[in-house]
Order: structure tokens, then sequence, then C-alpha cells
């Protein structure tokens, strides 16, 4: 298991192949790292599917409202849909969005993040200064590198369960 730093700003985030270890970025977008600590601490993340997943390029999930698989699941509306709480600001930084980087998931609005996220396969320098970086991963990046590819996937993965790892 990671080496964790800072169990209060480090998420666990269970996939089919094992787990992946994140550090969030506190300093450089608190409200996402707090937005997504709050969804992760009501189970909001759990089951939800990993709905456009683009090879070379990165796996996006957090649909929290059409996207869990356990409730209500539809293929179609994955990726429409976001919490009940208000869109989160953009809080751009020079921070890149290298290989394992977790990018805030938005529409063409640059404060329109709010519970969707994506998970960079490699380094998109193209993204920079354009979405909100808010996390890290530390371990288990082969994980998300196996997760099934498909806009949406004919058969998605999810993520098992999320969790702040100060509670796990």
């Amino acid at each position: 298991m990671a080496d964790i730093k800072d169990p209060e700003n480090t998420i666990l985030m269970e996939l089919p192949a094992g787990t992946v270890t994140i550090e969030l970025l506190p300093d450089v977008a608190p409200a996402h790292c707090a937005r997504m600590k709050e969804l992760a601490r009501a189970g909001k993340y759990d089951n939800v599917a990993f709905h456009r997943v683009i090879d070379g390029f990165m796996a996006q999930t957090g649909d929290v409202q059409h996207g869990n698989m356990e409730d209500g699941f539809n293929l179609q509306r994955a990726g429409t849909g976001a919490s009940d709480m208000p869109d989160v600001p953009a809080e751009f930084s020079k921070v890149p969005h290298a290989r394992g980087s977790l990018g805030a998931a938005r529409s063409a609005n640059p404060n329109s993040a709010n519970s969707q996220f994506f998970i960079n396969f490699k380094d998109n320098d193209f993204l920079n200064g354009q979405y909100t970086v808010y996390g890290q991963v530390v371990e288990g990046m082969e994980h998300v590198d196996a997760i099934t590819r498909g806009e949406p996937p004919a058969q998605p993965d999810r993520m098992i369960s999320v969790k702040v790892a100060a509670d796990a």
C-alpha cells in the first residue's frame, strides 16, 4: 500500500483491478478537493461507471446522478448528470495534466465542474490551464490503465468504492 502522507487529502478508489491511491491537491484547488471528499464521504461515487474512456487520453467518471450502476443506471444518460450541489468555479493552476493527474470534467463553461472527473492516461498538455487539476495518482495507475475503453464502453467498469483515507 502507498505511503499516505496526508490521509485527510488522500482518496482510495477501489476498481475491479485493485486500489488506486490519489493524493488531492488542496493548496492548488481547495474547492474541488472539498467537493470530492464530500461526495466520497456520502458514498455518492460508489458503483459509478467510467462512462467515457478514450485510449491514449483519459478515463472519465463521477456522474453521481446517472452513473450509479446499482441504482437506476442508464448507459445512454451516464455522463450527463451531476450532484445536487452547486457547480464548482474553475481553479486553474500551473499544475500540468500529466499521466495520472485528476482533472475536473465540465461543460464549455469553465465554472461548470460538479462531480465528474477524469484521470489522464498520458501527459495531456493541451488541457493545461483549461481544466482544473486537483489530484495525482500515486499508486495503482496500472489499475486505471486496465479500465475498459469506449464512449461509452459496452460493459463499463465502475468505481466499486471511493473513500477518504482518513476514514478508511
